[in-house]
């Protein structure tokens, strides 16, 4: 391999975010459980969601959006404005919530600066992950921050042409088979994958990746052998 760039997702990836929106669901469901069982109330909003995904793409804000759509269905429009407010008080509480580091990704950063360019590649937001990567206190470590509104083959070969490189020249590394690995080994890329204990439904896959370009790890540390064979 000729690879000049590293590129980590960042939610999952560096630090907590999926157990952060599992927490507010519930918290919604509870807020909604007089219409329905916490089950259609989940499966009302993540519809919703994936609806509105063209509309607001992925982040906090689009989130919260749903949710009061979603609310307003359930009630088939009678939704209280206090439930309102509970429901725009749980978004801002989502925004709020602490930046806390996967264990290794310091670790990992740290050993990787020097000897390649390392980016950030995410979807979401462009404030809100602006935000969190400050707060995370990484962003040292990245010679680029790209938020894409999506992360579909076009949304890498994009970015692949603002950093100046090759395919063959690109490794991802991330939690999310659909959004990290798949389209990167679409393009030419390399893709390795770092599971977390919990994944959106919406990011999930029901099939095994298997590809020449494709690697596993457990933990982030693992990937450190395989990049700097000389160096650990």
């Amino acid at each position: 391999m000729s690879l000049k760039v590293i590129a980590f997702d960042a939610d999952d990836t560096l630090f907590i975010n999926e157990p952060y929106f599992e927490e507010t669901e519930k918290k919604f469901c509870g807020i909604m459980e007089s219409y329905l069982s916490h089950q259609s109330i989940s499966q009302e909003l993540f519809t919703t969601q994936i609806n509105n995904l063209p509309l607001y793409g992925y982040g906090i804000k689009g989130y919260t959006l749903s949710m009061m759509e979603a609310a307003i269905n359930i009630s088939q429009g009678t939704l209280s404005l206090s439930c309102i407010q509970k429901i725009i008080d749980l978004g801002k509480e989502l925004i709020q919530k602490p930046i806390v580091l996967l264990d290794g990704v310091e670790e990992t950063l740290k050993a990787l600066q020097g000897h390649y360019k390392l980016v950030v590649a995410t979807k979401g937001d462009l404030k809100d992950q602006h935000r969190k990567l400050h707060n995370s206190g990484l962003g040292h470590y990245f010679h680029h921050i790209e938020v894409m509104s999506d992360k579909k083959p076009i949304d890498y070969q994009k970015l692949l042409k603002r950093l100046e490189i090759e395919p063959d020249e690109f490794f991802m590394i991330g939690n999310s088979l659909r959004s990290d690995v798949l389209p990167v080994l679409e393009v030419g890329g390399y893709a390795c994958h770092v599971p977390f204990h919990t994944t959106w439904a919406h990011e999930m896959i029901d099939h095994n990746v298997k590809h020449d370009n494709f690697s596993e790890i457990e933990k982030i540390t693992d990937v450190l052998p395989f990049l700097l064979p000389k160096a650990v």
